[in-house]
């Protein structure tokens, strides 16, 4: 919200500079951003009046221009603008001049013909594009009749750019600062001064506007306040010029002086109007409603929108007429030339306008406003106020009555509190009396005593309802630097980590230690990234209100979010990452289910190198087994006593369906690894990527192993190597589950060092070579002892697998 001080000095007394106020203003609790001086880095830019134009003799775009700055000469200067004529007042640019960007005008030629200065446009000297009225988007600025703008004077005050603007950042519970009457009230509070309103002043004709039109509406949830007042004998006409600085300052485009009116009044008072042309009206009933699905609208600004059934329109008889609370239509808009003015004001459903500007893309200041919610009293004001300025600019007369459609009750919220427990929460002894006089300046009632206090709170401030809020007010005027330092009081507890976290803090630690660096995704997602890598029964949980169309759904895998962390640093050439994520998953088992489980997963991925060239080896690429080795000295790490298992899956669609396996502890699924499918990193860009995801919460709910301390062996190990050829689909598990058994109490190392197929080795069989590790820690090993464990080992072998010995 962008707060003029000089329209906020019509209001209250300002004792302090705009950068004083500014700061005291973020100190009681609504930060300024930004003060914004619209002069600044501007100078030499004066008044001044076209008394001669001629073509120019080499150019047949340009005008030769003799211009009286207010010296005793007039000043020559080319313009190529469309729309001079002689007898404007317009903006100059002498020679030393600075405007917008920092461009200094100096004197030149065009074309051979001498110029000291330049005719200006808005644009020129800072004025943003959106606000320029649709008049001089293409040429110079123009001062109406009506500016007093003098020749040779400084344009500033005559463009309103002697003016100060504080931007507020208004946050959701303070949308009161959302018009100038409002932030009065919170400056005047800050400085113990009282703000000073002019009431609107309507003169009524006899004609009452009951006779012209009636108002329906069909469900009172839709719209708690509904009142409108008809106008005639309207002259839609340029603004005059004070009125458009306003708007300027504000960041609003003037159009006519109609709408321009409804924008002053939205701004003085946060009460959103809209105007509609009486005699486009189809009948003269105007009816608020929720649309049908499928009817249509195109708005003011232009486009089409295709209405749902939940949004709130107010209509005629036949058609939608605007998406109330947020834009009106473009077939009952305001012309030149309307005469008969209907002038609306209402509080509209917040949570309804919210989700229809989302649905339609379509933010407005109006729609801002009623979904923060606004003054319940303002509301019949407002219309008062737009219909007294449109007797005075539009020589407008005034139907008699306001059109009720709806209205809220009106009954201030009172609250209950104690100004020894304000004191008892803040620390302080601020006097009963004091507490009361804070009141008073942010114009609430208060009456009471030592014990108890009555709050009465105006309805421009919804946001306070429960004594929490008045502490909440009291010290943002008392001051939060007059508050006293004092110790904490009670005991002091030692902080520490539960069971649960120490887990995770474990599983963390033990990923950095195998090179992963952490990466933290968002938990919201689209639904196709959501649904990704995961279970097909599981159900997605889609929130009610996102932010953004990529941020709709709660993630039900981890894998989405690292892939998009590879892809960005991809993208700026870091291309060996190893990428890990420990965090919560929201599975839903059943759609109905109100909320979804949290469920603790950890997650990696990896692409590119996992070691690079050097003088000695080639440099080596992810693959299935480098990640699956770290997977093992992971689940390791975390000391549960379980056997770990991988089993062949082609169940997961992202994953290329040969090199993808489960993970398994004692037989249970907790996991899986896998490449990424090449068909799915293709249509995401991606390079090769092994992954693999665990659920910590299944894995941590396992027995820990009882670790007991071994001493070093004394006696010496014997080794024996072993080369079978067997059939392709016999896994190593299986081999290695065999050789465990068979081997005795005396094998304890089996170690996998060889895999071959090809040349020389039958179709369908593979040679698998291991070496087996004998060692007795009481005794040392003899030859026959050891051979004859081995040959059983052999047997077994033979007998489960058909293996031959090679």
């Amino acid at each position: 919200m962008k707060i003029s001080t000089n329209w906020l000095a019509e209001y209250v007394n300002l004792p302090e500079t705009p950068a004083q106020i500014a700061e005291r203003e973020t100190v009681t609790g609504i930060e300024v951003d930004e003060i914004i001086q619209p002069s600044a880095g501007l100078k030499k830019l004066v008044v001044g009046k076209i008394m001669q134009v001629k073509s120019h003799p080499d150019a047949d775009h340009l005008h030769v221009c003799q211009v009286d700055v207010g010296q005793e000469q007039l000043t020559q200067i080319v313009c190529g603008a469309p729309n001079v004529q002689v007898g404007q007042l317009v903006i100059v640019a002498l020679p030393g001049a600075r405007i917008a960007h920092n461009e200094k005008i100096k004197k030149g030629k065009f074309r051979g013909v001498e110029s000291l200065g330049m005719l200006c446009a808005l644009q020129e000297i800072g004025f943003d594009e959106a606000v320029v009225p649709d008049e001089y988007k293409d040429g110079i600025y123009v001062f109406p009749e009506d500016s007093q703008a003098k020749i040779g004077e400084p344009v500033f005050e005559y463009l309103g750019m002697d003016d100060t603007i504080l931007d507020f950042d208004i946050t959701p519970n303070r949308a009161d600062t959302l018009g100038m009457r409002g932030t009065a009230w919170e400056v005047a509070a800050m400085y113990d001064e009282k703000p000073h309103f002019d009431q609107p002043q309507v003169h009524e004709i006899d004609e009452t506007a009951n006779d012209l039109l009636t108002v329906k509406v069909a469900d009172e949830s839709l719209a708690p306040t509904y009142r409108v007042r008809i106008v005639k004998n309207v002259q839609v006409q340029a603004s005059p010029l004070w009125l458009q600085r306003r708007l300027w300052n504000n960041g609003i485009k003037p159009i006519n002086n109609v709408v321009d009116i409804t924008n002053y009044v939205m701004l003085e008072y946060g009460q959103p109007l809209h105007a509609y042309d009486y005699d486009r009206l189809n009948s003269k009933q105007l009816i608020v409603r929720l649309a049908q699905a499928g009817e249509q609208i195109t708005a003011l600004n232009g486009n089409n929108y295709e209405l749902d059934s939940q949004d709130i329109v107010i209509a005629d008889e036949q058609r939608p007429l605007g998406l109330a609370g947020i834009m009106g239509g473009n077939e009952s808009k305001i012309a030149s030339s309307t005469t008969t003015v209907v002038l609306e004001s209402g509080v509209f459903d917040s949570i309804r306008i919210r989700k229809t500007a989302q649905r339609h893309n379509l933010r407005t200041d109006a729609s801002t406003r009623f979904e923060k919610g606004v003054d319940l009293a303002a509301t019949a004001k407002a219309l008062d106020k737009a219909a007294s300025l449109l007797e005075t600019l539009g020589s407008a007369t005034v139907l008699n009555n306001q059109i009720v459609g709806s209205q809220a009750p009106l009954d201030p919220i009172v609250v209950q509190v104690s100004p020894k427990h304000i004191n008892h929460v803040l620390g302080t002894d601020i006097a009963t009396s004091e507490i009361k006089a804070i009141m008073e300046r942010l114009g609430f009632a208060a009456s009471g005593n030592d014990e108890q206090m009555t709050v009465t709170v105006p309805l421009r401030r919804w946001d306070i309802s429960i004594e929490a809020d008045i502490i909440e007010e009291v010290v943002r005027i008392y001051g939060f630097d007059k508050l006293p330092s004092t110790l904490p009081v009670g005991p002091q507890t030692v902080g520490g980590y539960n069971q649960h976290q120490q887990f995770l803090r474990r599983a963390r630690s033990l990923m950095r230690s195998l090179g992963y660096d952490e990466a933290i995704s968002y938990a919201l997602t689209t639904q196709e990234k959501a649904t990704a890598f995961s279970d097909i029964h599981q159900c997605v949980t889609k929130v009610d209100w996102p932010m953004t169309h990529d941020h709709e759904y709660l993630r039900l895998n981890l894998i989405s979010g690292l892939l998009d962390d590879i892809l960005y640093n991809v993208a700026r050439k870091q291309t060996n990452l190893a990428l890990f994520e420990q965090g919560r998953v929201f599975p839903k088992n059943d759609e109905q289910a109100v909320r979804p489980h949290e469920v603790e997963f950890i997650a990696g991925a990896v692409t590119g190198n996992i070691e690079d060239q050097n003088w000695q080896n080639s440099a080596r690429s992810v693959d299935f087994f480098a990640v699956k080795g770290d997977v093992d000295q992971l689940l390791q790490g975390l000391n549960k006593k379980a056997q770990i298992s991988y089993q062949a899956t082609d169940s997961i669609a992202q994953l290329h369906p040969g090199q993808t396996a489960l993970i398994l502890m004692n037989e249970h699924v907790v996991g899986f690894i896998g490449t990424v499918h090449p068909g799915y990193a293709k249509k995401l860009g991606l390079p090769e990527t092994v992954v693999f995801q665990l659920n910590l919460d299944e894995i941590e709910a396992l027995p820990d192993k009882n670790n007991i301390y071994i001493p070093a062996a004394k006696f010496p190990a014997v080794t024996r190597d072993i080369a079978i050829l067997v059939p392709q689909t016999v896994t190593h598990a299986a081999l290695e589950a065999a050789i465990a058994q068979a081997g005795g109490k005396y094998l304890t190392n089996i170690k996998l060092f060889d895999i071959y197929a090809g040349k020389n080795i039958k179709s369908g069989y593979k040679s698998v070579a291991y070496d087996l590790t004998f060692q007795n820690r009481e005794a040392t090993l003899t030859d026959q002892l050891v051979n004859q464990h081995f040959e059983r080992v052999k047997q077994v072998l033979q007998e489960q697998f058909g293996a031959e010995i090679r």
